[in-house]
């Protein structure tokens, strides 16, 4: 607010959009918020509209006219709020328009991707620095929830941020109890949990298959379940979801395309039935449990033979260069892209036919994609349900002339004049079906007028789409000029690598408390032990500890008269894990009602 430049380490669920979001609308202008998240670009957006406060997003899959009219929009001041993938920053019609908006701030979501020492690192995000240079007084604010010291410094570093203001909340989450249990028979040992924990819930799941068949299980033995995966048509996805927020269904198996901007705090446990890649990811995905502050469950069952997989799926992440330039002469090739075209568009991909196409191999094909991605070559996007848009082309005389030489499309112009306001000058989402129903004809027929009004340039009509896009961000490359950065790629399988064995370090852990192995990961190093994870409290029956509590609870008792005394004033100050101790003495003396506490956390004897 003050125009300093601002850095805010702010776990999930800690309300990092509000970050952004009250100062846009505090100040005069345009924020510019960069995301490289299309489906939570859309959610805020919504989420935002229905608050009627004036936001717009821009990613692939919109026409270059809809990326038009929405720069035009944020130029003239209609937005407050622009959401852009990072892509985007080094267009010419970006750049071009940025220039002339009057922005007040720029916010950077997911900051962490900003750096190659990251667990997602996103090239694109370089080019943020690039661009201040526009409106080199406009403070940036870099925000995400998953960041080892080492990338804080390279958020600093490479967003260019002066002397940045920097927020850390604590990465403990006091009211998270993390269990890790290795366990051969995982699906009746999630039913146990289950029975247990009630509430809301979600698993995840490595592969679509495995949510499906976890799924029926859970259904078989009583549980209301249901299964998602960025497979499942948008219809499907949205139904799905809405049925889990609405509790009408208790648990939702899912990959790890499931969860990012869900609004649902009441999750009562998170169970993953897979190891994550990362900690990053792990502290991502469990921390979607317990956002209502109240004690929420995070659960990771595993095998040996996990431990085993993930190693060797670490190992097929970096294919050889020779494999990588076959899958990008193959992506180029089947949507048909000449050498020298291509740069900065869009093409639906589905992997599955792109990999029979060719006879690849999908997982070698995937990672060679993503590290194509990394190179700065192309973006993969994940698929995200886009409803179909118009918007009309003409001004109102050419409009009326156009209905005097063509009586039949008349029905239809006022039935989209009539259902969608803001129709002449914006793109509207519009439904085939209700303007069929109020046309009284089929939804076919309704198609074809569009399309036909479309071709005669009386209105831009795009149809629906819910599939993934692959963006080429270059031209297509010979392949002597595709140039594969070796020594980036070897810093990268460092990093993974590492990443790995944090990971493996936390699943096979019994000595340290496990809130304090994140703490200590993310830069904490003041952790203290939760008292309340699987390790602290297999440390709490060991027979050290049951004396020292029965020592506490007899020096409690003695001090504590028939008058209230603070709770405070009986906890030892010497020393940290004597004080859990005391604490776990009263918490005891209270159920047996020996003791009783007031409003004010002060203690007197039953």
């Amino acid at each position: 607010m003050s125009g300093r430049d601002t850095v805010g380490l702010l776990p999930t669920g800690g309300g990092k959009s509000l970050c952004f979001q009250i100062p846009a609308l505090a100040k005069e202008g345009i924020c510019i918020v960069v995301s490289p998240l299309i489906a939570l670009m859309k959610d805020q957006v919504a989420q935002l509209k229905k608050r009627d406060i004036r936001a717009a997003a821009i990613f692939s899959g919109l026409t270059y006219h809809e990326i038009d009219v929405i720069l035009d929009n944020c130029q003239f001041g209609y937005y407050k709020l622009l959401y852009v993938s990072p892509e985007r920053l080094k267009t010419e019609l970006f750049i071009e328009r940025f220039k002339r908006m009057k922005v007040n701030l720029i916010a950077v979501d997911e900051a962490h991707c900003v750096s190659q020492w990251g667990y997602d690192f996103r090239p694109p995000y370089l080019e943020i620095a690039e661009i201040r240079k526009h409106h080199p007084e406009v403070p940036v604010l870099a925000l995400t929830a998953s960041a080892t010291p080492e990338v804080q410094e390279d958020i600093v570093t490479k967003l260019a941020l002066k002397k940045p203001a920097i927020f850390k909340k604590s990465f403990a989450r006091p009211n998270l109890r993390f269990v890790v249990r290795q366990e051969a028979a995982k699906f009746p040992k999630l039913m146990e949990i289950i029975s247990k924990l009630k509430g809301s819930g979600i698993v995840y799941a490595r592969n679509r298959n495995k949510t499906r068949e976890l799924a029926m299980y859970l259904q078989k033995n009583g549980i209301s379940a249901d299964f998602y995966h960025a497979g499942l048509n948008a219809a499907e996805r949205n139904k799905k979801q809405e049925a889990w927020m609405q509790r009408q269904t208790q648990v939702i198996v899912c990959t790890n395309a499931f969860g990012m901007g869900i609004d649902k705090s009441d999750v009562r446990w998170v169970a993953h039935v897979d190891v994550p890649d990362s900690m990053e990811a792990y502290y991502q995905e469990a921390g979607r449990a317990g956002r209502d502050g109240h004690m929420a469950y995070a659960v990771l069952l595993y095998t040996a033979a996990d431990i085993a997989a993930l190693q060797e799926k670490n190992e097929l992440k970096f294919p050889a260069a020779a494999v990588i330039k076959r899958v990008y002469n193959a992506l180029c090739n089947h949507f048909e892209v000449a050498v020298g075209s291509g740069q900065m568009r869009s093409y639906p991909f589905d992997i599955v036919t792109f990999c029979r196409a060719f006879n690849l191999d999908a997982n070698i094909a995937l990672n060679a994609l993503k590290i194509l991605e990394q190179s700065g070559y192309m973006q993969l996007s994940e698929g995200v349900w886009m409803p179909s848009r118009a918007v009309f082309r003409v001004d109102k005389p050419t409009l009326y002339r156009f209905e005097v030489a063509h009586s039949e499309f008349v029905p239809i112009i006022k039935a989209l004049l009539r259902m969608y306001g803001g129709i002449l000058d914006h793109y509207s989402k519009i439904n085939e079906l209700q303007l069929a129903r109020q046309l009284n004809c089929s939804a076919e027929t309704v198609t074809r007028y569009l399309k036909m009004l479309h071709q005669h340039k009386i209105i831009t009509y795009v149809p629906a789409s819910d599939q993934p896009t692959v963006m080429l961000l270059t031209e297509r490359l010979h392949d002597d000029n595709l140039y594969l950065n070796e020594r980036y790629l070897a810093q990268r399988k460092q990093v993974i690598t590492r990443q790995l064995k944090a990971m493996t370090d936390y699943v096979e852990n019994t000595d340290a408390c496990r809130q304090m192995m994140f703490c200590r990961y993310f830069g904490e190093t003041e952790a203290i032990p939760c008292g309340q994870c699987d390790v602290c409290l297999e440390k709490k029956k060991q027979p050290e500890y049951l004396q020292s509590l029965v020592e506490a609870q007899n020096d409690i008792l003695q001090k504590v008269g028939s008058s209230w005394i603070k709770m405070v004033d009986l906890l030892p100050q010497d020393a940290y894990f004597k004080a859990e101790i005391y604490k776990d003495a009263i918490r005891m003396l209270l159920d047996e009602k020996q003791l009783e506490m007031n409003e004010k956390n002060e203690l007197k004897k039953l």
